[in-house]
């Protein structure tokens, strides 16, 4: 992985590696370009989206 923690905000990852992008869509979080990206860390888009942060980490881990 490419130092992606849970605390960072969703502008942030796609910054760092945009290859989390269809981890993140296949999750079901598609609004990943709406202002709440900036803002908002991924615990808390995963929190919103009903989505356990600890397997979303271990599919971006997979990447």
């Amino acid at each position: 992985m490419s130092g992606i923690t849970k605390d960072m905000t969703i502008g942030e990852i796609l910054t760092v590696n945009p290859n989390v992008v269809p981890v993140l869509l296949e999750a079901g979080m598609h609004c990943l370009g709406c202002p709440a990206s900036q803002g908002e860390t991924l615990e808390e888009a995963a929190m919103v989206h009903g989505i356990d942060i600890d397997s979303l980490m271990g599919a971006i881990e997979a990447i």
